[in-house]
Parts: C-alpha cells; structure tokens; sequence
C-alpha cells in the first residue's frame, strides 16, 4: 500500500518540477514531432543527426534539480553572504535611485527585456525610440554631433575611442597618451586593448598631453579623484601635435559642467550607469561614445537613425549597418556586436522622467553636499587637494588612511584608497544630510561636530565659473513632458505595444537562441544583496558573489569539458577577444609569437574574424563545401601553407549553417598537429549541452552566451555575457583584472570594466542550470533540435532546406538546432524575395527568422525548446500560407509588383484608408489567416526604407514639428 502511495506522489513532484516549464512539448507533442519527422523516438532522432564521434563519455556532474521556490530560498542565501554597505568609493560607479516606474515596467517587464536587436525596423519602433532618446540625450549632455546607441561599459568605449582615433586622425603617431587620473580600470582595458595593435600607451598628468606627440589623449572629466580643470588647455595642445582629445565624461556632472564638445574635444565616452542603473558589482551598464559629426560614418556599434516608410511617414531603423563588424568580417574595425539595450533604454527614461530640471537638481544637491562635506573635513583639520569639484573629493589623510578606512567599514561605509596618504569620497544621488553626518563623525574620531549651519552658510560649489554651464540641453518635448508617473506610466507602455517581443509570440532567429526567461530567473537580479554591490569594495563584502563565480563556472565547466572559465567578458564578442588573447599570450609564453594566422571558415560568424583581427591575427579564410561542412582538403593544404605561422582555427560547432560537421575531430587534430590552436564558437551551445562537449571533441578554447544557452534575456540588443572557456594549459592566461586586484602575471589583461564584468545578470544562468540540471539541460538541447526539424519537416516540401545532413529517415534531411530556409528559387520564380516574407511574417504576428545571414536570400529558423507544439504549427502555418501567396504570384494571380507580400507589412492606417487600389483585399492583407481575427498584432509603421535612411542620416530625436505637419 506504502509503495503505491509513493508513485503519484513521485509524480507530483515531477510535475513540480522547472524543466517541465521551460520546455514547451509535451510527451504527446514530442511523439506528434516524431511521427512527422519519421522517428521512432527522441533517442533515436538524436542518435541519427549528432555524430557518435563527439558524444560525450560521461555525464555533466550537477546538482539535482530545485524547485523555482527551493532555487530561489538557494540563492538568497548565496546573496546574503555580500555585505551591502554605504559606497562613497566612486570610480565610475555610484549609488541611484531607480524610479519605481521604470523599475518596474522596463527593467522587469518582459515586453523590454526578451525583445531582440532591432534588426526588423517594424517591429521595434518602441525600443529605437527609446535608443534616439538615449542617442539625443549623450549628445544634447556632451555637447557633441552624434552619438551611438550604446557601448559595453566606459573601459571598453574608451579602448573603441582610442581605435577609432587611430583610424580617423592625422597624426601618423602611435602613441596613445592617457592621463594620469583616468579610471584605473579604463586604463588597464586600454593596455589590453593597444598592445596587440601595436599602439603605445603612455601615461602622464593631463597638463603634459601636449608635450607628446600622440595620434590621441584620452583625459578624465572629472578625475578619479575629483578634479574639474579645463578641457581646452588639453585640446589645443594635442590638436596642435595633430592629435585628438577623447574625454571621459561623467553624463551627471554634465549637466553643471561645460560639455567636452565645447571645449575642444572631438570624442566623448563614459557610462550611463547613474542614471537609474544599479552598481550590480559592475554591470550591466550602457556606456556611451559620442563624436564630431566627420567621424559619424567611423563610429563604432549601433546607430538608431531616423528614415520613412513607404507611406512616407517617420520611421526608426538601425542606420549604417555596413559598418557594422559581423558584415565587415576580417576589415572589421571592431568587434563590438552586443550593445547594452536595456540598461540603455532605462538611463534615457531616467531622463526622460527627470527632464533637464530635474537633472540638474539632483546635480545641483550632489556638487551641495561635496562642497559642505569638504567644508566639514577642513574644520576637522584634513586638507583637501581639489581645488575644483563636483561629486568627489581627495582627502589628505597621512597616517590615518588605514584607521579611516577600517573606521568606515565598521560604520558601515566605503571609502577609496587613492594612495597610502590620501582616501577619495564620491557622493551621489543617494547621499542625505545623515549620510554627511556619519562620514564626517567617522573622520571626527570622537571629536564633537559643528552642526551643518556652522558651514553651510555661503558655502558655494566647487565649479570655478569659467567652467559653469550656461548652454541648453534636453530641450527636446520628449524630456519636457513625462513628469507624472501617469504620463511615464503611459509613455512607457505607448512604445511597448509598437514592438514584438517574447511576451507576444515565437521569435524563430537562427544563431539566437530566443528562449524562454523565466520569472523565477529575473527575480534576484533586483535583490539588494546583488544589486547594491561596488565592483572595487573590499573582497570580503563580495562573499556571495565569489560564491556565485565559484559555483557558476563549475557548472559551465561540466556542460562544456572545459578546465577553468572567465566571467568577465560581458558580450559573446569580448569572449571571442579573451579567448584569442589567451591562445596568443600561449604562443608567446612558448617563444612562438610569430605564430598569428587565424583559419575562419566561410561560414563562421562575423565576430570571429573581426576579434582575430583585433589581437593582432592574420585571418586566412577556409572553404565550406556544398553540405555546409569545412572543405577538409582545402583546410588541410591551408595548414600545410602556414604550419609554421598557424595560431588557430575558429570554428563555430554546429555550424552556422546548421550541421554537424562529422568530421570535427579530425579537424582539431589537423590543426593540432601544425601547433594551432582549436577555437570553439559557443554560439550554438544549444545544441550541446548534455550531448556533446568541446572541451572532450577537440576544442582548445570557447565562449559561451549566456544570454542565448543559458538564459540571459536579449534586452532588446543587450547586455550580453560572453564567457570564455579554455583547457588547463590556458588557464594561466584567462583574463586578470589588476586593478581590482586579481590576475597573476601570466594572465592577460582586463577586458572589461569590471572583474566579474556584467555580474548582476549572472543569477539568472545560475538559476537556470539550477532547476534544470543535468537531466533537463539535456532533454532542452535535445527538444530544441527536435523542434528544428520539426519545423523543417514541415516546411521542407514547401521550402528547399539549404543545408541538412541527409539523413534517411528523417523527413528534411536531418539538421541540428535551427535549419535554412532557401527563397532564391521563389525570387526566381515570383520576384518575391527573403526580405518580403521576413516584411509578410509581420502581418502574421511573427518576428522573421534570421534574414540573409549566413547565406543571401535565405530565412534561418531556431525554433528552441522553449516554444510548445502549437507556437511551432502557428509559424509552420504561417510559412506555408505564405508559401501558397507566393505561387499565386507564380500562376500571375497577384501581380509581382503588388501583392501582399512586396507591400508587406500593412498597418491599420493602410487597410482603413477610404481608397484601396491593390489587386488583393483588405482582408487578405490582414488575416491571411483566421486565427488573426481573434488576436492581432498591428505593425506601427510599413517598410521602412533603409536607403533612405543612409542618405538622409539623422540619428537624434524628431522634432515635433515634423509631427505637426505630419
């Protein structure tokens, strides 16, 4: 009787379980998938399609799976062993105030957070609004022509700066000055940045930029320790040797300081994470990087610009975009391919709530307080050593500094080392009159305190009047206007439903992997314990997050074979750096540093070759041959022609064309055995996990994205967390973080801001493979490439598969993750092309899949393990409807230059319009399908024309005349 109990029991509780959750089919959906696709079972679809050779010979070692609420009661553990004291230590990081309305319908409203890159204009009006605003915003605050859509973090906009400096100047210098009081993070991130490129970086105080010729000078403003000084002095001096100024620019100050782009500098960077963004033990954080309108075309990462539609009304798309370094490949400039989205859209909503008053209000009680706070130190007999200041001050305190220190820890408060003689203190919007109190009852050491009034009265802020703001900014209507949280709360929402995120359907992207985010993930990235954390507080506060490193790698150690991972790389592309920055200081360490040849096949991604170029790699490009699989004769003679140069190989496993390559051991040995390097791109980690193991099957090194395999969100372009994962003999060379302390000789340099780089977004992975675990992070790997050729089954009569493993048995061919769909023949046949039904889907409430990439004129389809049975029909329904629109082009029943899909998508202002002139009705443009009827997303804008764009580029927000008129 005990024991029949027990069994419904065991089910219940299996019902409890996440996976069951986060994977969309059923056993019932999974048999239907099956008999559709021809196979018997899961094991044996899997059996068929991944190659035995690189099985793996054991199971990931993980913890038994938790329930959401026993993961989360976990975690709050592991959080509550970080101690949240009172920062004052600065350095690029500060204490905010979140508004409680963006907090809350932005940062954790799924609607902002799994959207993806804006790539289809249409259908991401609302966030590329916000983008413009954050664009208008740095430019209106630094007093510059343009800006871009947001950077990684302040170290790496400054490293972009210096390169873009490099390429856009005249100077024929190699040099690269940096002042003496920039972020010592920055400069190390610089270091790491300049020395693979050959460029020299010397640092000295401010003052002497001028007396060195260099191709740029990179100067704080204000300085880690404080100081406000003159822009212009530097300017001329380094403009007078042909060089640059690039200023770092804290945006806060900005709005009582004047802008760099008034004194003389051409480029501007620095982050957005004051403006409503949580520290988050250093991320994530939208930097910026603004600049004179001659470098606009120059200017790294993403630009949001202003075009038409084909109604001719406004319309936002991504401007530029053959800039971009996934389409330049091995000329890329950068390697930047993630910006910082979300953490982007909240600053310029802090903005846009606050308004220019309300900014420079809390400006104005910040720069209040340093001023008094300065005042008070002096009465207790410490000098000060700025002259001039705005939130920091840099305090004389001799032999006391460590007692000061140890005082303010036991107070409960931060202070910054700034030498063995002197501490910093940074205030911020946070800081209150007790706040004053206590630091100063800290420094008193038991001596009585004057009361505020007896040094507030007349004291003034510490801005010399030559350097006072006197100019505008945010004057457009859209920072003069959101004020009441009921405007905010609307405005919000008003941009929301432009766009199409997870919250509404399926997101098919091939190379994306747009799964689920879980609710149970997103919870503790607000907890205080995470959130309030400095990335530089002394290591013993940072308990919980060292716990969270600890745990975290070990897990992302088992799933991939590797010995050793670094979580600092904060995109997939940084992971790449780091990654190729370790098989480069291997070779050095070996005396072999003239080994710098890079092989990238042709179907890599853009990243790879663009990274390789970044540490100084030459790349040489490999052939894939018609399977989509690398050409092994030409590798082999690629080999054989740079054996004594070879570095490494970058590959990207399975495929980017959506195969396992059956001969991917064989090619790591091949490369091996010339003294390369094997390099693993992790972008497909979905289709591995559990299966299948890098590290085991030959790879060297790989970078994981956590925001695709593991759970991160997309946040509309970012943040990103991009791992690097490498074998025991590269451990040594992982990326070090100096300046906070961590690294041994042998490692490389920092390649972010901070040491744990996005840390805050890391409970959300932690969280994942903790109510997965082993078992379930297997069965999501093997539903998500079950669900791939599921789709292609389905669509495979309809549609050529471009690229499969032709396998008997299995209806499509057998793909792995995500499978190609191949229109050149339609374009052929119709005229209809991929971009027309990448425009149609949005008239069925799809996101298109990834459009032309790898291949021109294709659609590549990840469906994931997230998406149920029902989601998978409704867009195999929609591609087969769409497919039956095409042949009615082909029988000349619509014609080629009108029918629905060349006029794709249709708005509502569109089908009510009085006139109807098209050759197909209104109800056909709307519901090609019945269930649209019931529930329909209408697209905001119809095409937008990108040429246009270019032409005509404008990359700030639209005046509201133009909406008058309009």
């Amino acid at each position: 009787m005990l024991m029949s109990a027990l069994k419904p029991l065991r089910e219940l509780e299996n019902a409890a379980e996440f996976h069951a959750r986060h994977i969309g089919p059923d056993a019932a959906d999974e048999a239907a998938m099956l008999s559709v696709i021809g196979q018997a079972s899961r094991r044996a679809l899997i059996e068929a399609i991944v190659p035995a050779s690189i099985k793996r010979t054991a199971g990931m070692q993980l913890p038994p799976a938790a329930t959401e609420a026993a993961a989360l009661a976990e975690l709050k553990a592991v959080a509550s062993k970080n101690q949240v004291l009172k920062s004052y230590i600065g350095q690029g990081y500060y204490g905010t105030l979140t508004p409680g309305v963006i907090l809350r319908n932005i940062l954790e409203n799924p609607a902002w957070y799994t959207a993806y890159t804006p790539y289809q204009a249409e259908i991401s009006q609302g966030r590329m609004e916000a983008l413009v605003n954050f664009q208008t915003m740095v430019t209106d605050l630094t007093g510059m022509a343009i800006a871009n859509a947001s950077m990684l973090d302040e170290a790496t906009a400054a490293a972009e700066a210096m390169t873009l400096a490099a390429r856009v100047g005249k100077s024929k210098s190699q040099t690269f000055f940096v002042a003496d009081d920039v972020l010592p993070q920055t400069l190390e991130v610089v270091r790491t940045r300049a020395e693979p490129i050959g460029i020299t970086v010397v640092v000295g105080p401010a003052a002497e930029a001028g007396k060195t010729e260099c191709f740029a000078a990179l100067v704080q403003y204000p300085g880690v320790n404080g100081d406000v000084r003159s822009l212009q002095p530097v300017a001329d001096a380094v403009h007078a040797q042909n060089g640059l100024l690039i200023a770092a620019a804290d945006l806060l100050s900005l709005t009582l300081l004047k802008a760099p782009g008034e004194q003389g500098a051409d480029i501007a960077v620095g982050t957005t994470q004051r403006f409503g963004m949580p520290m988050g033990n250093g991320g994530p954080h939208a930097a910026y990087m603004a600049c004179k309108d001659e470098f606009k075309r120059n200017l790294p990462g993403r630009l949001v610009g202003v075009s038409v539609d084909a109604q001719g009304n406004k319309a936002y798309r991504l401007a530029l975009q053959t800039r971009e370094q996934h389409i330049r490949r091995e000329k890329a400039t950068s390697n930047i391919c993630t910006a910082q989205v979300l953490p982007a859209v909240v600053a310029s909503m802090y903005a846009v709530y606050h308004g220019p008053q309300g900014l420079k209000r809390i400006a104005q009680r910040v720069a209040a307080y340093t001023a008094i706070l300065a005042e008070g130190l002096k009465g207790l007999g410490f000098g000060i050593n700025n002259a001039a200041a705005f939130d920091t001050l840099h305090v004389q305190t001799g032999a006391k500094t460590e007692a000061l220190l140890a005082a303010g820890v036991k107070a409960g408060m931060n202070f910054r080392r700034a030498s063995a003689q002197s501490l910093s203190l940074s205030l911020d919007e946070t800081t209150t009159r007790e706040d004053l109190g206590a630091v100063l009852a800290v420094f008193a050491d038991g001596k009585s305190l004057p009361g505020f009034a007896a040094f507030e009265k007349g004291v003034a802020a510490m801005i010399p009047a030559e350097l006072v703001r006197t100019s505008s900014y945010l004057d457009h209507p859209v920072f003069n206007t959101h004020h009441s949280e009921t405007e905010m709360l609307r405005y919000i929402r008003a941009l929301s439903d432009k766009d199409l995120a997870l919250d509404r359907s399926m997101i098919p992207l091939g190379s994306c992997t747009m799964k689920l985010n879980a609710t149970s993930e997103m919870i503790p990235i607000t907890w205080p314990e995470f959130a309030q954390i400095h990335p530089f507080a002394p290591r013993e506060q940072l308990a919980g997050y060292e716990l969270l490193n600890e745990q975290l790698t070990a897990w992302l150690c088992q799933a991939t074979g590797y010995s050793g991972i670094s979580l600092q790389p904060n995109a997939g592309s940084q992971g790449e750096y780091a990654g190729l920055l370790a098989i480069k200081a291997w070779h050095e360490s070996r005396g072999e540093g003239h080994r710098k040849i890079c092989l990238i096949p042709e179907s890599a991604h853009g990243t790879n070759p663009a990274s390789a170029q970044m540490v100084g790699m030459q790349v040489v490009v490999t052939k894939c041959d018609k399977e989509g699989n690398i050409d092994l004769a030409d590798l082999k003679a690629k080999c054989e022609q740079h054996s004594a140069n070879l570095a490494a190989i970058m590959i990207t496993y399975p495929s980017t064309y959506g195969v396992f390559d059956t001969q991917v051991k064989e090619i790591c040995q091949l490369v091996k055995s010339h003294g390369g390097r094997v390099y693993v791109d992790g972008a497909n980690m979905n289709a591995l996990v559990g299966v299948a193991a890098p590290g085991e099957f030959g790879g060297d090194v790989s970078h994981l994205n956590l925001h695709k395999t593991f759970c991160i969100p997309h946040g509309g372009g970012g943040p990103g967390v991009g791992p690097v994962c490498v074998v025991a003999d590269l451990v040594p060379f992982l990326p070090a973080h100096r300046s906070a302390g961590v690294g041994v000789a042998s490692n490389v340099g920092a390649v972010s801001a901070a040491p744990l780089g996005n840390a805050a977004v890391l409970p959300i992975s932690w969280m994942y493979v903790r109510m997965m675990a082993a078992d379930g992070l297997q069965a999501a790997t093997e539903i998500a490439i079950l669900s791939a050729n599921y789709v292609a089954a389905r669509l495979s009569d309809a549609y050529d598969i471009h690229f499969s493993g032709n396998i008997a048995g299995v209806k499509g061919g057998g793909v792995a993750h995500e499978c190609i769909l191949d229109l050149r023949p339609l374009k052929d046949s119709s005229g209809v092309s991929a971009e027309d039904v990448a425009k149609r889907l949005i008239d069925y409430g799809f996101h298109a899949p990834t459009l032309s990439f790898p291949v021109a004129g294709t659609l590549m389809v990840e469906p994931t393990e997230s998406e149920s049975k029902a989601e998978l029909d409704r867009f195999c329904d929609a591609m087969l409807a769409i497919r039956a629109e095409i042949a009615k082009v082909e029988a000349g029943q619509w014609a080629r230059e009108d029918n629905p899909l060349v006029n794709a998508p249709h708005t509502a202002e569109v089908l009510l319009a009085t006139e109807w002139s098209h050759g197909y009705t209104r109800e056909e443009a709307a519901y090609p399908v019945a269930t649209l009827r019931r529930q329909k997303y209408w697209s905001p804008v119809g095409r937008v024309d990108n040429v246009y764009g270019d032409r005509n580029l404008f990359c700030s927000c639209i005046p509201m005349s133009e909406f008058e008129q309009a």
